[in-house]
Parts: C-alpha cells; sequence; structure tokens
C-alpha cells in the first residue's frame, strides 16, 4: 500500500463497480479517500455483464490487466442479433478482433466486483473501505465542505466530513433523493427478465454475443468464463419479455430467484439446428427475475461538494451492454477533472458539465431499445422471418444505426483508439507495473 499524498479527502458512497473503480483512481492520483458499503461481506453476485473497450482501457490505465481480467470473464470476438427464424440480421467482430487497441470482455459481474474490492483493498487498505455502512444523505457546510450522515448495521448514526463526496450508492441512491427530492419513481417499461448460467459449449466464435428474437421477446445469450478441459464454459443468458406496463413492478422483490419452469415456455419456439434455447434454460440450476428498470435522466449529477456517478447518476437499461463500462468511465473522468481543477466543487461541476448530457442522453437510447433497435425495425418490416436480410434492412443501413449507437456510447472504435488517456500518465502518484 502506497501513502496518498493530497491532504484533501473524498468520502464515496457506494463499493460497487462505480465506487470501487473511483477509490482506486483516486489511489493512483494521490487523493485520500474512504468508501462506505452497505453490506457486511462483498460476495461474488450476479450474472454476466459486458465490459467494453473504453473501460477496459481505463482499467488497464488502473494497472487492471487482461491477466486479472481473464480470471473473471473471456475476450469478446463477436456481437450478432439473429431474427426469429435464426438468421443473422447483423453481426460485427467486437474488441481486438474488430481492430480496438484493447479488448471486450463478458464477465462475471460478481467475479469483477471481487476482484475490484480485493484490489482496492490492497492499494488503499482495510481501513479504507468500510464495510456495514449506509451513507444515507448530506449536509453542506459554509466553508465548502461536506459531511456525511452514515448508518452502521447496529442502528448508530455518525457524522463524517470531508471534502467531497461521491454518490456511487447504485438506482436507489439515498444521495440523488436529497439532490433531486422530487425525482420520478424508478421507472418500468415492461419488460421482465430472466437471468442463469448453464454449463455449455459456445456456440459461433466461441465468445459471441448473441441477442435472438424481437425487442419485446428475445434472448440474450454469451459465455463469461474460460471452457473448461471438457470445452464447457459458463454460458450466461438473460430471457426477456415484455408484458403491459399500465401499473408499476407489482411482484414483490427486485431480483429473486424463481423456477425455470415459470417461464420456460415462452422460449419453446427457439429451437435452431446451431441453438437449443429450451434445453439451455432447462439444464440451469437456478434463475433470477427482475424487471428492466432505470430511472428518468436528471437535468445535473453536482450539488456544490456532492456529484453522483454510476447508476445513481444514469442507471440505465442494459441493452446497450454498457452501465458498468460508463460506470468505469465516470470514474475516470471524474477524476481527469480532478487533476484538472483540484479537489474542489469546480471540479464535479466540470465533471457533470462533460458527462451528463451526453449520458442522459444514451439512458433515452437504451430506454428506445438501444442497439436491439434492429431487431424491432425487423419486426416491423417482416414480422422477424425472412429469407435475406438486405430485402429488409439494407447493410448500409444496418451500419448506420449500430455506428451511430457506438458513438453515443463512447466505445466508437476509431475515436477511441485515438483519443488520449483520460488521465495522463504523468499525473499518476502511484504507478503500477
Amino acid at each position: 500500500m502506497e501513502t496518498a499524498k493530497n491532504n484533501k479527502r473524498v468520502m464515496i458512497a457506494g463499493g460497487g463497480i462505480a465506487g470501487l473503480t473511483m477509490a482506486l483512481t483516486l489511489h493512483q492520483l494521490g487523493i485520500r479517500c474512504t468508501v462506505y458499503e452497505s453490506v457486511r461481506q462483498i460476495q461474488p453476485l450476479g450474472v454476466g455483464i459486458n465490459i467494453q473497450p473504453n473501460a477496459v482501457r481505463e482499467l488497464f490505465e488502473l494497472g487492471i490487466g487482461p491477466d486479472a481480467l481473464d480470471q473473471v470473464g473471456i475476450q469478446a470476438q463477436e456481437w450478432a442479433l439473429v431474427g426469429l427464424n435464426g438468421h443473422d440480421v447483423y453481426s460485427e467482430p467486437r474488441g481486438l478482433k474488430a481492430g480496438y487497441q484493447w479488448p471486450q470482455y463478458a464477465a462475471h459481474r460478481g467475479k469483477l466486483h471481487v476482484l475490484l474490492f480485493n484490489t482496492a483493498v490492497a492499494r488503499l487498505g482495510e481501513s479504507s473501505v468500510r464495510l456495514g455502512q449506509r451513507i444515507t444523505g448530506y449536509e453542506k457546510h459554509a466553508d465548502g465542505t461536506v459531511s456525511a450522515i452514515i448508518e452502521h448495521t447496529n442502528g448508530d448514526i455518525t457524522r463524517e466530513q470531508g471534502d467531497l463526496l461521491i454518490g456511487a450508492d447504485g438506482i436507489h441512491s439515498s444521495i440523488r433523493a436529497q439532490m433531486h427530492p422530487d425525482q420520478p419513481p424508478i421507472h418500468w417499461g415492461g419488460t421482465i427478465m430472466w437471468r442463469g448460467t448453464t454449463l455449455a459449449k459456445p456456440i459461433r466464435t466461441g465468445s459471441s454475443f448473441i441477442g435472438l428474437g424481437t425487442h419485446k421477446h428475445r434472448m440474450v445469450i454469451y459465455p463469461i468464463s474460460q471452457p473448461n478441459k471438457d470445452g464447457l464454459a459458463a454460458i450466461n443468458w438473460i430471457a426477456e419479455r415484455t408484458v403491459d406496463s399500465s401499473t408499476e413492478w407489482q411482484k414483490s422483490g427486485w431480483f429473486k430467484p424463481v423456477a425455470i419452469s415459470e417461464f420456460a415456455s415462452y422460449f419453446d419456439e427457439f429451437r435452431f439446428d446451431w441453438l437449443d434455447v429450451p434445453d439451455l434454460l432447462a439444464r440451469a440450476d437456478i434463475a433470477y427475475e427482475n424487471p428492466m428498470i432505470d430511472r428518468d435522466p436528471v437535468p445535473y449529477w453536482n450539488d456544490g461538494p456532492v456529484a453522483l456517478m454510476g447508476d445513481a447518476a444514469h442507471a440505465m437499461y442494459p441493452t446497450g451492454s454498457n452501465g458498468a463500462s460508463q460506470a468505469i468511465v465516470d470514474a475516470r473522468v471524474l477524476g481527469a477533472s480532478l487533476v484538472r481543477l483540484g479537489t474542489t466543487p469546480a471540479a464535479l461541476a466540470a465533471f457533470n458539465e462533460a458527462l451528463c448530457g451526453p449520458i442522459s442522453e444514451v439512458v433515452l437510447r437504451n430506454r428506445g431499445d438501444g442497439p436491439f433497435g434492429l431487431l424491432k425495425i425487423v419486426d416491423d418490416r417482416c414480422g422477424g422471418h425472412f429469407t435475406t436480410i438486405d430485402d429488409v434492412i439494407p447493410q448500409a443501413e444496418r451500419d448506420e444505426y449500430m455506428a451511430s449507437y457506438k458513438k453515443a456510447a463512447g466505445f466508437s472504435r476509431d475515436l477511441l483508439n485515438k483519443a488520449a488517456p483520460t488521465i495522463a500518465p504523468e499525473k499518476y502518484e502511484v504507478r503500477f507495473s
């Protein structure tokens, strides 16, 4: 562990992917910080996520490279959309195979979270990542500092003062609720997701992301582990179905285990010579049900010495596979603002100016089906069944649609490859080999 050299102190609400990446960035810059996380133990919870090349670049800059990332996921090689008849709508290489200078990873979310947590504890020290402590609000002071109101697992309430407070406390953020007390409730558009994993042989390239079906009735399938000695990998799958959303989510719980039999019949027809979805579902040990939710964008992410990041700032539908990626990028863009403007509210304002507007647009774009919008176009034009996709939607139109999304989400290949590092390496106080 190396000691930070900046006398300023930053408090971080939330020890998820966003908060831990923020902590690692601050440590790299020599800025003291403390993470407050409500759970008492970090466990490898969740299923698959994608880490886009723009976020992988930032992890590499933090000294978290392929040796570590290959232990929590697998480098993606292809991204493909497939119609109801099993024929390709669109496919393209991803990561290094697409000419990016950095790979794209399909990873187990929980394993990535544990990797970041263990790295943060090793670098910052155990006292800098406090478990069982939840920041429930904040108080701003006349001298420009801020106090965090901290609720402990035993019910005690304490306050700690710092120079800045970063709200990385997720979609149910207490920091955001105080900053925007009149925000609308969590938004549910009617899509139910059932998520799980099955040990199976990878399809197509061996590391392909497949979106199959229509925008309202689809499967997402991709491996999140290296194959074992028998050639089998953990295949992450998400079964999605859109229903009437005229009422709020009525079921208890946001992420709960369910029996495969409760939903598998909706996907009985997803059976092709190259993929048998009913068999994939039947061989899963367990599934989790949750609604596809997000929040309406807010006009700003900062309030003096307080700022939002990650899902607290921009919870979005997973249709673009870039929620976790944007959280990682947030931390680095905020770090760059701190380098430029110091550990000050002005740096938080600059971060807000750089990202709030553009990423709020991505939230709304994902709500409108994101890159899966191609499946909606095909469904509207031919009901999802076709012989030749070019007769339904020409190649140029498909390419333009995807290029537009990548640019908005920040992982356009040529722009990313040419971009200077988010934080200039000469600004690092701590370096990693």
